[in-house]
């Protein structure tokens, strides 16, 4: 017998296969002994037998894009279900190219990625538009009629049984995946023709501030050199991340800056990390990072962040080679402009404030270690937009 709270719940079922796919916060998982009693008796001793299993990932570095490509799929589905780490780059989110292409092979397909289930929403959404305004319009035609016929005026419901509302209505067919460019009939030679095995052209994309929390606080991911395909060493991976946001230059190589983007935005992305968010990029909202309690297939991300980096000397950001984004002093019509945007989607929009340290304070020969991040500091302010009719209380 079905649980009834989880019947009534909105998204019970799928919450729960959720929760089961997406059991685990980090690719690091922390392994119980199967001898319970002899772990008891050891915690008491202050010992434990639970082993880490990592997953060992490797990816390829890739300056250009400056990210950090993913290729194998398993270790690909490894980092995004535990912990939604990067993007898939011909997905939205998750790395699901393939699992759309086989969809597209069999119609019939019963598991349906994500990007599909969104697609399936939104064609069933407008056709409950359409439904909507078909009663409406037969209900107006009628009351015309009646006032052609008998003189009487009938004002149009906008509601009741004739119209559907969106908790009653249910689609008249069920939504079908559109088929694939490759099966038409026209190019089918035979029906009983096995099809070829489909390619995975999809990679995770890694952003560098997601790659390095991988490697630098879990272990867990090694980064080829994409000339020699050799393993590279974490001081190799540090000077190359930095040096991936720095101008070029043809005389000699670029020096490391305490302005350079990679360690203003990795602040931001292991401060909230360490504190349990899952971190998203934001472009799509017009913000830097997105947090999440738990994941993007969870819930809606709660707060937007915008880096705002600040000189702890500003004779630093006139003598800089690079042009910090959200340096200057912001106008209010930007601000305003952000804020409503993220206001309409429900989300509280947070500017964090990165201090840079002083060049004259410190050297710059910190920046050989990711110790410097000791110097570096964040300030946090929320903003919400005021409004009026929701506000009165």
């Amino acid at each position: 017998m079905s649980n009834p709270k989880a019947r009534g719940r909105k998204g019970g079922p799928r919450n729960t296969e959720n929760n089961r796919i997406y059991a685990h916060p980090l690719p690091l998982l922390f392994v119980e002994p199967p001898l319970a009693r002899l772990n008891s008796v050891l915690g008491l001793l202050g010992l434990s037998l639970t082993r880490i299993e990592n997953p060992h990932c490797e990816g390829i570095f890739d300056p250009l894009t400056r990210s950090v490509w993913i290729t194998n799929m398993g270790h690909s589905m490894a980092l995004w279900k535990r912990g939604f780490f990067g993007k898939g780059n011909l997905s939205r989110s998750e790395p699901s190219w393939l699992a759309r292409q086989l969809n597209l092979r069999n119609a019939a397909g019963k598991h349906l990625t994500s990007e599909e289930v969104t697609a399936r929403r939104r064609a069933e959404r407008k056709q409950f538009k359409l439904d909507r305004a078909r009663a409406i319009a037969a209900v107006a035609e009628e009351a015309e009629k009646l006032f052609e016929k008998e003189g009487r005026v009938v004002v149009p419901a906008l509601s009741g049984p004739a119209i559907p509302s969106s908790a009653t209505w249910r689609p008249t067919q069920p939504f079908t995946l559109p088929p694939p460019a490759e099966s038409t009939a026209d190019d089918l030679d035979g029906v009983d023709e096995e099809p070829e095995p489909l390619e995975d052209l999809e990679h995770l994309q890694l952003t560098l501030q997601e790659a390095f929390f991988l490697i630098w606080s879990l272990d867990c991911l090694t980064v080829l050199n994409p000339d020699t395909m050799e393993p590279m060493s974490l001081q190799a991976i540090w000077t190359a991340f930095q040096q991936a946001h720095l101008p070029l230059s043809i005389d000699h190589k670029p020096s490391l800056q305490l302005d350079n983007p990679f360690l203003i935005n990795y602040v931001v992305y292991h401060h909230y990390r360490s504190l349990g968010w899952v971190v998203k990029g934001g472009i799509k909202f017009c913000v830097d990072y997105l947090l999440y309690k738990r994941g993007p297939v969870f819930s809606h991300a709660e707060f937007a962040l915008v880096v705002m980096p600040v000189y702890e000397d500003e004779e630093d950001r006139d003598n800089s080679v690079l042009t910090l984004q959200n340096s200057e002093p912001f106008t209010w019509t930007w601000l305003s402009t952000i804020n409503r945007v993220n206001s309409q989607v429900q989300k509280t929009l947070v500017l964090v404030y990165v201090t840079i340290p002083s060049k004259s304070r410190v050297s710059t020969s910190i920046l050989d270690s990711p110790a410097c991040f000791k110097h570096y500091s964040i300030r946090e302010v929320v903003l919400r937009r005021f409004i009026p009719a929701r506000m009165r209380d």
